[in-house]
C-alpha cells in the first residue's frame, strides 16, 4: 500500500546559536509527531550576516544530530578532543548520548552556504550511552542511479544491495538525498509502522500516487503509515531529503540542546552543566 500524505509544513524563520538565521522544518511543535526525530534545521543563505556568528560552545545530552553540508563548511569541535571540518557533501553523526559540549562554526564559500542539521532521539535505555562522534566523507557516501532518472545518495540505510556509511543506530534510521529527472517516478519501501518524512531542497513533485498537489522547497512532507512512498518530478528536476526511522513512543522532556524523558533528568542535566561534573 502507497504511504498518502498525512501533512505538508512549510519551514518557518527561525533564528538560533549565536545569530544564525535559518528554516526550521519542524521541531519542538511537532513532537511527537515526528517521532523518534525531534528537528530539521535548514541554514541556507548568500549572506554571511546570517549565519557567520555560528553555534559557539553549547551542550547535548540524550540525542543524535546529523549535519549535512551542500554548500560551504563547518568547523567543528567538542569535549572528546575532536576537531573537524564538515566539507560539501560531507556528513557528521554526533551521538551526544549522556552528555557532549561542543561547537559549530559555519564559513561560506564565497558567501554561500547550505546545509541541514537533523536530531535524533534516544530511547530511554542509551540516553546515557558513551558518546560517539562519525564523520563521513562525501568520497564515503554511495550514489545510486535507476534508469539515468533518479539519483540516490544513502546516508544510512540501504538502497537496493547498497548501504550507507553510517550503521548501528539505534532507531534504525533511513536518510537519502534524492535527485529526479522532469516527470520521472520513484518508488521506495519504507518498513510499516516506521515514521518518514520527505524535505523539497529544490524544484516540485508530487509525494503521493494521487498526484493532487504539487509541493515545492522548503516544505516538509510527514507520510502516513504504508509500506511504501510514490514521488513524481514535476516540470523540473526535483531534489529532496527521505529520512525514515523506528518510533520510540516515549515521553519527551526537552529543554534548548537537551532532550529526556522526565522533567527530573532535564533538571539534573543542566544542574550538572553548571556545577561542571555533565561530561561524563
Amino acid at each position: 500500500m502507497n504511504r498518502k500524505i498525512e501533512s505538508i509544513l512549510k519551514g518557518k524563520p527561525t533564528l538560533e546559536g549565536a545569530g544564525v538565521h535559518l528554516k526550521r522544518a519542524f521541531g519542538y511543535n511537532e513532537v511527537p509527531e515526528l517521532d523518534p526525530f525531534l528537528l530539521l534545521d535548514d541554514f541556507h543563505s548568500d549572506n554571511p550576516d546570517d549565519y557567520i556568528a555560528g553555534f559557539p560552545w553549547h551542550p547535548h545530552r540524550g540525542i543524535e544530530t546529523v549535519t549535512y553540508m551542500l554548500e560551504g563548511r563547518v568547523e567543528h569541535g567538542d569535549s572528546m578532543g575532536n576537531k573537524g571540518v564538515i566539507l560539501p557533501g560531507d556528513v557528521q553523526w554526533m551521538t551526544a548520548g549522556s552528555g557532549i559540549i561542543h561547537q559549530e562554526m559555519p564559513k561560506g564559500h564565497n558567501g554561500h552556504m547550505w546545509g541541514f542539521q537533523l536530531w535524533v532521539n534516544l530511547p530511554s535505555t542509551h540516553k546515557m550511552m558513551e558518546p560517539r562522534y562519525r564523520e563521513v566523507k562525501k568520497s564515503q557516501i554511495p550514489e545510486v542511479a535507476i534508469d539515468k532518472n533518479v539519483k540516490i545518495r544513502i546516508i544510512c540505510g540501504e538502497f537496493g544491495n547498497t548501504k550507507g556509511p553510517v550503521q548501528d543506530i539505534v532507531v534504525d534510521p533511513e536518510y537519502l538525498d534524492i535527485t529526479m529527472a522532469p516527470g520521472s517516478e520513484f518508488e521506495h519501501v519504507i518498513k510499516r509502522g516506521y515514521r518518514a518524512f520527505a524535505y523539497v531542497i529544490k524544484g516540485s513533485g508530487f509525494f503521493d500516487a494521487d498526484k493532487k498537489k504539487s509541493t515545492g522547497i522548503e516544505h516538509l512532507v510527514i507520510f502516513k503509515d504504508g509500506d511504501n512512498v510514490k514521488i513524481t518530478a514535476g516540470e523540473k528536476s526535483l531534489r529532496f531529503l527521505l529520512v525514515s526511522g523506528k518510533p520510540l513512543g516515549e515521553p519527551v522532556a526537552w529543554a534548548g540542546p537537551i532532550v529526556m524523558n522526565t522533567q527530573e533528568e532535564l533538571y539534573i542535566a543542566f544542574e550538572e552543566y553548571r556545577n561542571g561534573t555533565f561530561i561524563k
